[in-house]
């Protein structure tokens, strides 16, 4: 199927996976990669900073258009294709959704990704060693979120109620990769609320086509 977007990043970061499993919810045919209209694109280089000038991924391609950071993306793509609504309609309860999709996309993003999976998936100690330093330092920080994330999942289907919502695209790609850590189960204990969700998520039929490529977190 010729693809109706192309994304533009590694299919490896978290941020590009978000914008996928949007897209697979929706039934959008896409692309995914370091590539545009056929070309590849250098991370940072000079076609890559004409679409985005923060040297940033995702970048996605719509009739001619770019468009940059993933929550607008995953917002424009659920307004612009048909398919399953990817937000209540509700005022509230989509305010709701923006405001759990902001706080995963910066708190939970640099809490987890950043200061925590980027020392295992990139690891800058000597000679290529993982800091194990910088991950105890990090580790309080990354319980405490999931507590925070625990209690907001509670007995509710998906992170922000009984719908699969753009949070839930956002969320599920960093706890995917946390759960499936040498100790992930040291953080996400099975008897977790949180672990049964990632589990649940891992079985949907979108994250089956999105989260099992490459895995390095970005």
């Amino acid at each position: 199927m010729t693809p109706q977007i192309e994304i533009v990043g590694p299919q490896f970061s978290t941020f590009v996976r978000s914008v996928m499993l949007c897209c697979e919810e929706k039934g959008i045919a896409y692309h995914a990669g370091m590539q545009l209209e056929g070309q590849d694109v250098e991370f940072k280089g000079e076609a890559h900073l004409a679409i985005n000038p923060l040297g940033k991924v995702p970048v996605i391609h719509h009739k001619g258009r770019f468009l940059y950071e993933t929550g607008p993306i995953c917002r424009y793509l659920d307004s612009a294709f048909e398919g399953q609504a990817l937000q209540p309609q509700d005022l509230y309860a989509k305010s709701i959704v923006d405001q759990w999709c902001q706080v995963i996309s910066t708190q939970v993003d640099r809490v987890i990704v950043r200061d925590y999976l980027l020392e295992f998936a990139f690891p800058k100690g000597e000679n290529g060693a993982i800091r194990m330093d910088k991950v105890a330092d990090a580790q309080p920080s990354v319980i405490a979120v999931l507590g925070i994330l625990e209690q907001q999942i509670g007995d509710q289907a998906f992170i922000c109620g009984d719908q699969f919502t753009i949070a839930d695209a956002l969320l599920i790609p960093m706890l995917d990769y946390l759960v499936g850590l040498p100790h992930g189960e040291q953080l996400l204990r099975p008897d977790m609320r949180l672990t049964s969700y990632i589990g649940r998520m891992q079985k949907r039929a979108s994250c089956q086509n999105v989260l099992p490529k490459p895995a390095k977190p970005k």
